[in-house]
């Protein structure tokens, strides 16, 4: 085996597919001299490859951990197995690594064979999970990888939109980041004809290329766009919207009450400002019940009146006697 480069991938596969190998058995695996593996081995120590020799008649050479991850060589069975996992982990929405699982996918699809995407596509296809939010249309993690290599090349995204009615609509945005919020994904994006910075469910956009040209990326609408994305998809959305102020820590409101519910913030050590939406301010009423904390009303003014109304209706119930049995 005369060429190097193919000689040195052939011996990193080697390396990564079993803990210890010994010089001889290397040299005889690639077809050259134990002075030729030496000198390969040292060539990937210089690219970043960890690989630890022990001297003597017993010793060899192993992959040993690094301060870094080097590139991984991975066989067919291997690459389908990771790309079926980022893609479940994706499609769930984990906690602080879904993100991270579709950044990784969108690398490792790039460069897959066909064959290889063929299987990973089918395995997909009949595999049905079981975690997904009541309502939610499946979530093709191909659309999540596309989308994230068009936020990482600033190309021009051209996609047909699905609202909450149903109603689908063309949009042409600049795609800026992927969130991952109560196991859904958000596109931030600025929409090129409202003007405006917009926030798209992922399962509601189908692709439409051809996609670009590249653009010149905007300042992000805030700073914290997980806290950007909760608050419009908590409150933003929705017809009805209001502040309350709760009379408990923010620490504990935030233990009952997800960002797809409602944003907080605090208000002294004490209290804190809870800002919610809803089709109408009965549903704010009834969470505000449910939540179990003692709260003030700031806006709107409609909301107090909606809070007495609540309160007779419970009244009259107390005071009625409905048949045997009442009190």
């Amino acid at each position: 085996m005369s060429d190097s480069p193919v000689r040195l991938l052939r011996l990193l596969s080697l390396l990564q597919a079993r803990g210890d190998w010994s010089g001889a058995d290397l040299a005889d695996r690639l077809g050259v001299s134990e002075r030729t593996v030496r000198r390969d081995v040292d060539r990937l120590r210089t690219l970043g490859y960890p690989v630890d020799a022990s001297p003597g008649t017993g010793g060899g050479y192993r992959l040993g951990p690094g301060a870094r991850l080097p590139p991984l060589l991975l066989d067919d069975d291997e690459a389908v197995a990771v790309a079926v996992g980022l893609r479940t982990a994706a499609g769930q929405g984990i906690e602080d690594i879904g993100e991270s699982s579709v950044r990784a996918l969108a690398k490792l699809e790039q460069v897959l064979p066909d064959r290889l995407r063929r299987r990973v596509g089918a395995l997909h296809a009949f595999t049905v999970p079981v975690l997904r939010p009541p309502g939610d249309s499946a979530l093709d993690p191909a659309v999540l990888t596309e989308l994230v290599q068009l936020c990482r090349d600033t190309e021009l995204l051209r996609f047909e939109y699905r609202d909450h009615a149903g109603a689908t609509s063309r949009r042409t945005v600049e795609p800026y980041r992927l969130v991952c919020a109560e196991r859904r994904w958000y596109l931030v994006a600025w929409d090129l004809d409202r003007e405006d910075w917009r926030t798209f469910r992922a399962d509601r956009i189908t692709p439409r290329p051809p996609h670009g040209p590249h653009f010149t990326p905007r300042r992000p609408p805030a700073d914290d766009l997980a806290a950007y994305v909760a608050r419009g998809v908590s409150t933003r959305a929705y017809a009805a919207q209001a502040a309350v102020r709760l009379f408990t820590p923010l620490t504990e409101a935030a233990d009952r009450i997800s960002p797809s519910i409602g944003s907080l913030e605090a208000d002294g050590p004490n209290a804190c400002i809870l800002r919610i939406g809803a089709e109408n301010l009965d549903t704010i009423v009834f969470y505000l019940m449910i939540f179990g904390f003692d709260f003030e009303p700031i806006e709107p003014v409609e909301l107090t009146e909606m809070i007495r109304t609540a309160r007779d209706r419970l009244s009259r119930a107390l005071r009625t006697r409905r048949g045997p049995g009442g009190r």
